[in-house]
């Protein structure tokens, strides 16, 4: 088994709904420091911004970002996330891809549609959760707006790492650190949290706050509020099997079930 997962993230400001010039940022911001990575995560709409316009960005799956996705994965060999404005069947999705070096994909639909930002009236709601694996590691992906919608998130012993890529506003940023470390703790579970920086192109401010935290609410990262970095953190699977071990929360858990998924 492989204890250390050394996990990357970028905080960025984001050049708004112009793809080809924030897939060149991202190149040049992460050059020649992905030697020791095993997975980059990329924030929400990490191409765009968040845009209430996908009939004027959105991609198919075999558009610019993924075939970008695709090869950077090959290239840095490397697992690639981040979610993109995709458009599919006359529907558009905020959806979480997960790039493997070896060209696999999955992905995750964004569930909880933010309607205080109209999200929910111009994108279609995922109702599949997705757990994905690296080696013995199991991630939960999910997006911005789901982080306030704790069944959602709940663990079911079904996966080690929960990550949260996210466009969350300056303005709620007290909410965005709490209910990480909320998550953190009450799944018992590494808590990554992706967000952007700078201001988007309906004047809304961002903070990043990007953090990675560990299932006993310690957050491990440096990364600084309103400022572009790229940071690695190693994990321990090891550490966080014998932390489960000696406080078996998930023994008391209550039961329930979502009954349309």
């Amino acid at each position: 088994m492989k204890d250390y997962l050394n996990l990357s993230i970028l905080q960025l400001d984001l050049i708004w709904e112009d793809v080809s010039l924030n897939l060149k940022k991202i190149d040049s911001l992460v050059a020649g420091k992905l030697h020791n990575t095993d997975i980059l995560i990329l924030p929400e709409m990490f191409t765009t911004g968040f845009t209430m316009t996908p009939s004027a960005v959105g991609e198919s799956m075999n558009g610019e970002s993924v075939k970008w996705m695709k090869q950077r994965a090959r290239e840095w060999n490397i697992v690639l996330a981040g979610s993109l404005v995709i458009t599919e069947k006359k529907q558009n999705f905020n959806r979480f891809l997960w790039l493997t070096p070896n060209g696999e994909i999955q992905y995750y639909d964004k569930r909880h549609l933010f309607r205080m930002g109209e999200e929910n009236e111009h994108y279609s709601a995922g109702k599949q959760k997705l757990i994905t694996k690296l080696d013995e590691w199991r991630f939960r992906p999910l997006i911005c707006y789901d982080l306030r919608f704790p069944v959602w998130s709940r663990n079911r012993s079904d996966y080690d790492i929960l990550i949260y890529v996210a466009n969350w506003p300056a303005s709620r940023r007290h909410v965005w650190k709490s209910l990480l470390l909320a998550r953190a703790l009450e799944n018992q579970s590494y808590v990554i949290g992706v967000n952007r920086i700078g201001k988007d192109g309906n004047g809304v401010l961002y903070y990043g706050d990007s953090m990675i935290i560990d299932p006993r609410g310690n957050v491990l990262s440096k990364t600084q509020p309103n400022t572009e970095s790229f940071e690695t953190v190693s994990l321990s699977l090891n550490e966080l099997i014998d932390f489960r071990k000696k406080f078996p929360v998930s023994m008391d858990a209550d039961e329930f079930r979502l009954t349309d998924i």
